[in-house]
């Protein structure tokens, strides 16, 4: 399908992903304001939380009439969401592909998947940092200060818009690891319902995953990542985070206010430091409530308007040949 330079496949299932993260991004995004809130304070002294579980967050924000401000960042979260799962999708069915064809296998295993699916993810991170650490940065502003994408930009350097780059270098395996759980669930769930359709006298007829299996497969499948992963997860929400200092006016609202660390090793060591073991994995629920959803949410989508998009994608592929089929008449 690229005979015309233009692998339509790969854009097809980069659209599908992209459309399918903006959706399952707006739907969820006050849970996930409230927990990287939630994530990115710090314990300084004993019992000295602002937070004490996620719905403080949430109460805190009715509290001070400013449930719109669960909603600061959205519009850069978006365009994050949206470049990135475009990104990602588009390298990894491209890499897929490349992969097959130069291998001449009819599948892709494991570790050529996680190999892949890794390659993509690098690229993704690379492109849309400034625009993770920009949206970072608003979620864990005091709410009703938040900043637009250019201010909140423009108040470090370009070298600080890419904090966290290393730890999300080193989060690409978590998409991997989830979007090969994923693809073998789902190999080993359409393999069963053609056996089923078969002994049934279905024949070979198409098969295709459910609204309900692909959210199940989806929510088992980010439910593993995060759990792998998640010491590094909040660690980036740490770095990435807004100082406290700028954007809390009123010093009683945060007891033991201190700067967030930025690196990964001052990340690390001020959680182990300050909250012992259980500060690697604080939080955790709220994060797997979120991805786990978000994902879910997003593969589900995907599922079901992907053939939508490639119809639609063709359509413009035969538009463009007509077009320039009339031009080189005329």
């Amino acid at each position: 399908m690229a005979g015309d330079g233009v692998d339509w496949e790969s854009v097809a299932e980069a659209t599908s992903g992209a459309v399918g993260a903006l959706v399952s991004t707006t739907v969820l995004y006050p849970l996930d304001t409230c927990k990287t809130k939630f994530q990115a304070e710090l314990q300084t002294q004993p019992g000295a939380h602002k937070y004490r579980n996620l719905s403080d967050v949430f109460w805190e924000a009715v509290q001070k009439r400013q449930i719109l401000s669960l909603y600061q960042g959205l519009k850069t979260k978006n365009i994050q969401s949206f470049i990135s799962q475009f990104v990602y999708f588009y390298g990894y069915s491209y890499f897929k592909r490349l992969y097959l064809e130069k291998s001449g296998a009819k599948s892709i295993g494991t570790k050529a998947n996680l190999l892949v699916a890794a390659a993509a993810g690098a690229c993704t991170v690379v492109v849309t940092q400034p625009l993770d650490t920009a949206s970072s940065r608003m979620q864990t502003s005091a709410f009703g200060k938040s900043k637009g994408l250019r201010a909140t930009l423009a108040e470090g350097t370009w070298l600080e818009a890419f904090d966290g780059l290393g730890i999300s270098l080193i989060l690409t395996c978590n998409p991997s690891i989830q979007y090969t759980v994923f693809d073998q669930l789902k190999q080993k769930l359409i393999q069963r319902q053609r056996r089923k359709n078969a002994e049934a006298g279905g024949g070979s007829s198409p098969v295709a995953l459910s609204a309900f299996s692909a959210f199940l497969l989806g929510a088992i499948s980010k439910s593993v990542a995060t759990i792998l992963t998640y010491p590094l997860i909040r660690c980036k929400v740490m770095i990435q985070a807004a100082d406290p200092d700028e954007d809390d006016d009123d010093e009683s609202e945060r007891p033991g206010k201190s700067k967030s660390p930025k690196t990964m090793l001052g990340a690390l060591h001020a959680m182990w430091s300050k909250e012992g073991i259980p500060g690697f994995f604080k939080g955790l629920h709220a994060q797997i409530l979120k991805t786990v959803l978000s994902s879910a949410l997003l593969l589900m989508i995907k599922e079901k308007i992907s053939r939508f998009t490639w119809i639609s994608l063709l359509a413009l592929r035969r538009y463009i040949f007509v077009s320039q089929k009339r031009i080189k008449s005329a």
